[in-house]
């Protein structure tokens, strides 16, 4: 067949050709939207399981899940404090206040957890600053409080209290929940007679002992909390009012001058041709003149 006339035929039956690309195209853009519909299936089937059942034994569990859970039928609240102080003191009294402070977390059975103190500046702006970190018994929190402000003159204070009601009595009950479980895998184990069931059962029963000691041990972490109020106290030294106060060197006096001197050859030298230009155009329009 000669090309003019397959180019005849395909003149045609250009329909038809079109159809068949249409065709091709569709059934490749189908198996591929498939393929993309298999594979988010197996994801699922491999994630999907572990996900759900991870998330179902957070919300079972953690102490964390109920956050929103304020419990107002509960008449006893769990409150925590935290405060920000921050005083400035006069210069050269900053070891007399260190030890006012501490006389004041001795004589309220408080405790110093951590403090720093370090030393900026230097020469005549030398100055002293030191940062605690207190725990301080609730029932003496006020009071504590009182007296530190009285240190210096207070510059910043801020306070935040959290009512940790829900979060506490939901730990407890996911506790009593969670010791009910190991008895019943204690009891299981007892009654086992297969090998293998036991050794399931004391892995089970390991962990969850593991995660009564954790709830335990997060119960009593709030109660510290609750009992001990935080108290970040920050005290700085008076800086002197000479600090940014110096002696010019002479050396520097006569660098000055000289700068001076130079400004004003450099203005004299600019000036000049533009005085002289003035005063031939004056000199030029007085002959005229006459």
């Amino acid at each position: 067949m000669s090309m003019k006339k397959q180019l005849s035929t395909i003149k045609n039956n250009w329909l038809i050709i079109v159809l068949f690309f249409i065709l091709i195209l569709f059934l490749n853009t189908g198996n591929i939207g498939n393929l993309s519909s298999s594979l988010g299936s197996v994801s699922k089937g491999i994630g999907g399981a572990r996900y759900d059942s991870d998330m179902a034994y957070m919300e079972s569990s953690s102490p964390y899940v109920s956050n929103q859970d304020f419990a107002p039928e509960e008449e006893d609240r769990k409150i925590t404090k935290t405060a920000n102080i921050r005083t400035e003191t006069e210069r050269g009294k900053f070891e007399s206040s260190e030890q006012t402070l501490k006389n004041i977390v001795s004589s309220s059975d408080s405790f110093i957890l951590n403090e720093n103190v370090n030393k900026y500046g230097t020469g005549r702006g030398e100055y002293l600053q030191g940062s605690y970190y207190l725990k301080v018994e609730t029932t003496k929190y006020d009071s504590v409080i009182s007296q530190l402000k009285d240190i210096g003159e207070l510059n910043y204070f801020s306070e935040n209290a959290q009512d940790i009601t829900g979060q506490y009595t939901n730990t407890e009950i996911n506790l009593e929940l969670e010791k009910e479980r190991l008895e019943r895998y204690v009891e299981m184990y007892e009654e086992a007679k297969d090998i293998d069931d036991k050794i399931t059962l004391n892995d089970r029963i390991f962990s969850q002992e593991r995660t009564i000691k954790y709830l335990e041990d997060y119960i009593k972490n709030m109660d510290t909390r609750i009992e001990y109020s935080t108290v970040y106290f920050t005290m700085t030294e008076e800086r002197s009012e000479y600090a940014n106060i110096a002696i010019v060197k002479f050396s520097e006096l006569v660098d000055d001058f000289v700068s001076s001197v130079n400004g004003l050859l450099v203005f004299v030298f600019r000036i000049i041709p533009w005085a002289v230009i003035i005063l031939i155009a004056v000199f030029v329009w007085n002959k005229k003149k006459k």
